[in-house]
């Protein structure tokens, strides 16, 4: 909220507003001790929780008072008020440079004078190792006695030592999706490094200069697009025409110099520019161009892929997402691939399956963040525009099953049992089906052109209207039928599908003929497949998909429905998980030819597997990183179970810490959900495929089956009688089950009939745990919309009670300290302390059990509780999430001129 007029600032007294800008709101006030006006700039409160921000304001202040110079303004001091951040500096009276050529050019003495003391002011910078990355007429105040103040160097950095070439450290155009959109520079006067991400140092500046320079003996802006993203492409790409500029040719050489495309010919000091002046000022009738020996602009031919790259920054983002540019091949007949590491901000989430999609015309992107209240969310951005919208309605998204119309204008989504779509200029979600009326849970949508959505399942394919109504069975229960993509016309839809498959490896990839109902196998052994128009509307297309680790790709007739000639090899980085459960390929594409994927693995980066105690202090437990999931610990504390990714999918692992060693006890890397140890601490239960398992915990003997032929059975916790709990999805959403198994002999544990505890329509209920005694089970459930913890009597009948309030998962119980643990929708340990008589339950409201956020792994369980309860272990965050790194995708442009130059289809 604006400050009013004489509010106290600890000594500053408020007199009245001056501006306002990205970095806070500037007001003239009185400092009351010195009897002197000052201008006082206010970081608003709504950024103050915001760490850039702070720190970006901070890195103001103490650069600032580095300088001492005539040219800068002068720091006074800082304040702090309210929680709130105020920095005090010199009142410079007069008007804006940008002011001043708003009424026109000035003549070329005045501007030469004005620009040496520019020039002055950075080159005091300069030798202090501070470039200030935003010169532009608005941050020059002119004083009416004509003396120049530079202003505003809260985009100022120091230096990077000459050698650096890092460009992870370089700065990066900026919109982060939940914050104020914030642009590091002003894009008309960027130079073309730093709007390409790429290193930056002083001559940064001197470009900036230059165009400042242009700019007042001209009286026109030398960049000017409609809107940032042209703008970027002409810093980059446009003719920087000197020789038509009305101005002294003293000046064009040194604007040449300064205009210099390529750092390496740029003019490498400020000091030279100053020097120059002051020889043209001296004899302006001498005609000599002054340091004009560069080469003619426009700029060097060494970017002009980066000038490319900007250009389409219209189906990038431009000035909506960060990006490094990396390295673009030699053109090969048509269109060069172009390479971009984009920034997608702090708050985008990682995900096994699509975390980002782009529609169809390429000029939108669909992606998950997480919202304010720590849920997960759908967020669309227009690439053109500054911010991304969230979607109101769509926390706890299923990202990986969002999916987006035809003509770009709604999105559909799996969210609490139900799928809805939501028009992308926001509104509420309007629901078309409830998942029970699937059969299934859903693995993948796609919207056809005839406005029909295909949802996949593991119990079949459904088709239903975009509109809403009915559901219809497109093909039956046998195997699995996931990730479909409906073809062009939608006459067919690609489609994943298996009898029985221990991981996405085993499944094959397929394409199903509504009209006729066949379904044949195009390629055995690959998953996420997704069709490329890369010839156009009515030509040969290609079929990509994932196999061990690479995208592949093949031609393919969307007409006859055959793959022409051999699948080809394309790219070895794009994350992807085989796990059975929860995987997929991370990438997306537009029919424009844009091509977006992660890198690295699907489910987050290498990772230790830790200890954390209640004061926030971690430990290493199994210091060899990986991608590990579902840590459990045997209820005597000595081994750890645990699951490692292979190509194939997951395999057990179980860890002896008495010794530390882990010894491998699956090796088919089927294993794809929980695991639960049998009270003896000696044998443990897992699923892989369609079956539970019970197995020895040193890896002897044989394994012994217990369930057959469910669907994605999901083990959790014994109870002291010897049954088991379980998850389980029986034609609908998971419900919570149990099985009696008989361990008299635990070589030969005799299995009981299965019975259903909880299984609501259309209600998650996932998670079972429990209770020391046997006589309660907790679970998680999404019954009030959010998904939160409930503890009921077992077997029942008796009442039910809510544990968590802000959301909560994986109920975990502490027998040591008669506490109920679970993770909360802020990735932090929550803990609430219990009691009970006969078959009645009481909880005090849950509390921060640490102050530590640890890694979420999708739908697994991240964490247990030691036999103490004083310590669980867990997977730590990453670095960059836990210092607000953000997220990372790349972007390739003209990606399908590669793929058909990569594999020809005729």
């Amino acid at each position: 909220m604006p400050l009013i007029v004489g509010t106290k600032l600890g000594a500053y007294e408020i007199l009245g507003p001056l501006g306002a800008g990205g970095m806070g709101e500037v007001y003239r006030a009185l400092d009351t001790q010195l009897e002197r006006e000052v201008a006082v700039k206010v970081l608003p409160h709504a950024m103050a929780s915001d760490p850039e921000r702070l720190a970006r304001f901070d890195r103001e202040a103490k650069i600032l008072a580095a300088l001492n110079h005539p040219n800068i303004a002068v720091i006074y001091g800082l304040v702090q008020f309210d929680g709130g951040r105020a920095l005090v500096m010199e009142l410079v009276p007069g008007e804006t440079l940008g002011d001043r050529i708003r009424r026109g050019a000035l003549p070329p003495e005045d501007a030469s004078k004005l620009a040496t003391q520019i020039a002055e002011a950075l080159e005091a910078a300069h030798e202090k190792g501070i470039v200030h990355r935003d010169l532009k007429p608005g941050n020059v105040m002119i004083t009416p006695g004509g003396v120049v103040k530079v202003l505003d160097f809260g985009l100022a950095a120091m230096a990077l030592p000459a050698a650096s070439g890092d460009a992870d450290n370089s700065p990066t155009l900026t919109m982060g999706m939940t914050q104020a959109g914030t642009i590091m520079g002003t894009a008309a006067y960027m130079s073309p490094e730093q709007a390409a991400g790429l290193p930056v140092d002083k001559r940064a500046d001197i470009w900036s200069y230059g165009v400042v320079l242009w700019e007042m003996v001209s009286g026109k802006r030398l960049f000017g697009g409609v809107t940032i993203s042209h703008t970027l492409a002409d810093v980059l790409r446009a003719p920087i025409d000197s020789a038509a500029l009305n101005a002294p040719a003293q000046l064009k050489g040194l604007l040449r110099r300064c205009l210099d495309r390529d750092v390496r010919t740029r003019l490498r000091d400020i000091g030279e520019a100053r020097v120059a002046i002051a020889e043209y000022l001296a004899d302006p009738k001498s005609g000599v161009e002054n340091l004009a020996q560069a080469a003619s602009l426009p700029g060097r031919q060494n970017i002009s892929r980066v000038a490319w790259g900007v250009a389409a920054l219209a189906i990038v983002g431009a000035g909506v997402l960060g990006w490094k540019v990396w390295s673009a091949p030699p053109a090969v007949g048509d269109r060069a691939l172009i390479r971009f590491s984009v920034d997608l901000g702090p708050e985008a989430m990682r995900s096994p399956r699509n975390s980002m999609l782009l529609s169809a015309d390429g000029t939108r992107l669909v992606f998950t963040a997480r919202a304010a209240n720590g849920l997960e969310q759908l967020y669309t951005r227009l690439l053109n525009q500054p911010n991304a919208t969230p979607l109101p309605g769509t926390n706890e998204v299923l990202d990986h099953e969002a999916f987006i119309s035809p003509d770009g204008q709604w999105v559909g989504f799996w969210n609490v049992g139900r799928i809805s779509k939501i028009a992308v200029q926001g509104g509420s979600p309007i629901t078309l089906v409830a998942d029970a009326a699937l059969g299934s849970a859903i693995w993948g949508g796609s919207w056809g052109d005839d406005d029909n959505i295909i949802l996949g399942s593991i119990a079949g394919l459904w088709r239903m209207p975009g509109s809403g109504g009915s559901t219809q069975l497109v093909k039956g229960t046998a195997g699995v039928h996931v990730f479909p993509q409906v073809l062009p016309g939608s006459a067919a839809v690609l489609v994943n599908t298996s009898l029985s498959a221990a991981s996405l490896e085993g499944l094959d990839v397929a394409v199903l003929d509504f009209a006729t109902g066949e379904e044949k196998v195009l390629i055995k052994g690959g998953y996420f497949p997704r069709y490329m128009p890369t010839g156009g509307a009515n030509a040969n297309g290609h079929l990509v998909y994932m196999h061990e680790g690479t995208l592949f790709a093949v031609g393919f007739n969307p007409r006859s429905l055959v793959v022409l000639g051999t699948p080809v090899p394309l790219l070895d980085d794009v994350a992807a998980s085989a796990a059975l459960n929860n995987g997929g390929g991370q990438f997306t594409f537009s029919n424009t030819g844009t091509f977006a994927y992660l890198s690295g693995r699907a489910d987050g980066s290498s990772y230790p597997i830790s200890t954390l105690d209640a004061a926030g202090k971690t430990g290493p437990l199994l210091p060899q990183t990986g991608n590990y999931g579902a840590p459990r610990l045997s209820p005597d504390g000595k081994h750890l179970a645990y699951l490692a990714p292979n190509s194939k999918g997951s395999d057990l692992w179980v860890y002896d810490m008495e010794r530390s060693t882990p010894t491998q006890l699956t090796f088919l890397g089927g294993v794809n959900s929980e695991v639960a140890w049998a009270r003896d601490s000696k044998h443990l239960v897992y699923s892989e495929g369609a079956a539970l398992w019970w197995n020895r915990a040193d890896g002897a003997g044989q394994r012994q089956q217990l369930l057959d032929k469910a669907t994605l059975p999901r083990p959790f916790s014994f109870a002291p009688d010897g049954r088991l709990a379980y998850a389980l999805s029986v034609g609908g959403l998971p419900d919570v089950w149990t099985l009696p198994i008989d361990q008299t002999d635990p070589e030969h544990p005799k299995p009981g009939k299965a019975e259903a505890f909880l299984a609501d329509p259309g209600i998650v209920e996932v998670d079972p745990a429990f209770s020391p005694d046997g006589k309660f089970l907790a679970y998680a459930s999404n019954e009030s919309g959010t998904e939160e913890v409930f503890v009921r009597p077992f077997p029942g009948p008796g009442g039910k009670w809510k544990v968590s309030t802000k959301g909560g998962k994986f109920p975990t119980w502490s027998a040591a300290t008669h506490e109920l643990l679970f993770i909360a929708s802020d990735d932090r340990i929550m803990a609430a302390a219990y009691s009970t008589q006969g078959d009645s339950f009481t909880a005090t409201p849950a509390r921060q059990w640490s102050p530590t956020a640890i890694l979420r792994t999708n739908v697994q369980q991240n964490f247990d509780v030691f036999p103490d309860g004083k310590r669980i272990v867990m997977f730590p965050k990453p670095a960059a999430e836990t210092t607000g790194g953000n997220l990372h995708a790349t972007f390739l442009l003209n990606f399908f001129d590669e793929v058909r130059r990569r594999v020809p289809v005729k």
